[in-house]
């Protein structure tokens, strides 16, 4: 088998799909993207194919290895990014050859279901608890919400006691038997953020993640040490080497994106070396389809699983609903928070192509927000 050709898809809302060609007849899906700049990705992908053209798709880790070490310069969001969707594919199309899922080939699942959480939103307290009402009257017993929009680097008094204000009102809405994960997407300082956790014990989180900047790894053991509350990152780091530090540091949730560290082939590396400092995996997906069907492979598979984020519900995609890029949507369909073993071949899911191309005839340019602090200056998304 060899693969014959490829073509990319910029479709709405800030998404990017790989179909990739062999001329057995199979064609395998994936999804390279960096939100914001698709563009790029794109670019990389197609300058990859200048040597997987041609190549046999079921070598995927001599591919992998490859594409992540040729050309001298290593690592990135974008770099990585483009190989994780063609890595995507590439066990798509070898699953599909030998008409299993892909999960059987990681050594089979080890679970059943897969648990889901969705987010909740509203600025104001009860708007908040009643979105989350909402979504727990839908079947979900885990929900995530961003603690703030922007904020200052070491919040003051008023900002800390509206934060855990909501919080509170959070838990009262949704009760003691729904998990609440909390994102502060890198927003506050490391000494912020020490100031805040303590203001959230009581709340008894499922876990806080990105507390700080990637960037800022080095303090991450300085906050676990701190709280009892599971710290959780990832989400921003693209290879299991820039993992050493936050796992070293203590995390107990690791968050690499399928659709950005390396695909199936690195987040399974990953979760091997979570598991090795006792701490679990919940993939970052707040992507299309194609990312979370592949999510939902290294779930099924992987022994030290917790939970997985999922795009419906997150906010930024009303009107691009990612279950209308699938011929049969019920291969996500939700039974009380939780995703059945997908048993189709491949990825498990079939993209359905007259959609992504018509979609595609209107392809979007998506940019994250620009913030600034009252005094002009950036302020973190």
């Amino acid at each position: 088998m060899k693969i014959t050709g490829w073509e990319t898809f910029l479709v709405a809302p800030r998404w990017l799909f790989l179909r990739v060609d062999t001329d057995a007849g199979i064609s395998g899906w994936g999804e390279p993207i960096v939100e914001g700049r698709a563009e790029a990705v794109r670019a990389v992908v197609d300058t990859f194919f200048e040597y997987l053209v041609g190549q046999d798709p079921r070598r995927i880790e001599h591919h992998w290895q490859t594409l992540t070490k040729t050309g001298f310069y290593r690592g990135g969001p974008v770099f990585s990014s483009a190989v994780a969707g063609i890595d995507q594919a590439l066990w798509d199309i070898t699953a599909r050859a030998l008409d299993v899922p892909v999960h059987a080939l990681l050594g089979g699942a080890v679970r059943d279901t897969v648990r889901m959480y969705t987010w909740v939103h509203g600025t104001d307290p009860d708007e908040l608890a009643a979105d989350a009402r909402a979504k727990v009257a839908q079947g979900f017993t885990a929900v995530k919400v961003n603690l703030t929009e922007a904020a200052e680097p070491i919040p003051g008094k008023r900002d800390l006691d509206f934060w855990a204000h909501r919080m509170h009102v959070l838990r009262e809405a949704v009760g003691d038997e729904v998990d609440i994960a909390i994102d502060v997407h890198g927003r506050l300082t490391t000494a912020g953020t020490r100031i805040l956790l303590p203001l959230l014990e009581p709340i008894r989180p499922l876990f806080v993640e990105e507390p700080v900047l990637p960037e800022h790894g080095a303090n991450l053991r300085r906050i676990v040490d701190s709280t009892p509350i599971p710290i959780a990152t990832g989400e921003r780091l693209f290879s299991r080497r820039e993992f050493v530090e936050p796992l070293a540091a203590g995390i107990a949730v690791a968050q690499p994106d399928l659709s950005h560290a390396g695909g199936i082939s690195e987040v399974r590396r990953i979760a091997a070396a979570a598991e090795t400092h006792d701490a679990l995996l919940a993939p970052h997906c707040p992507l299309g389809p194609i990312a979370l069907a592949a999510s939902l492979q290294i779930d099924f598979a992987t022994p030290n699983f917790l939970i997985q984020e999922q795009s419906l519900g997150i906010g930024y995609a009303e009107g691009n609903d990612l279950l209308a890029y699938v011929r049969d949507p019920s291969v996500f369909d939700m039974t009380g928070g939780r995703i059945q073993l997908p048993t189709g071949p491949g990825l498990g899911i079939e993209v359905n192509e007259d959609i992504v191309r018509e979609a595609a005839r209107t392809p979007h340019t998506w940019r994250p927000p620009l913030w600034h602090h009252p005094d002009g200056s950036y302020a973190e998304w």
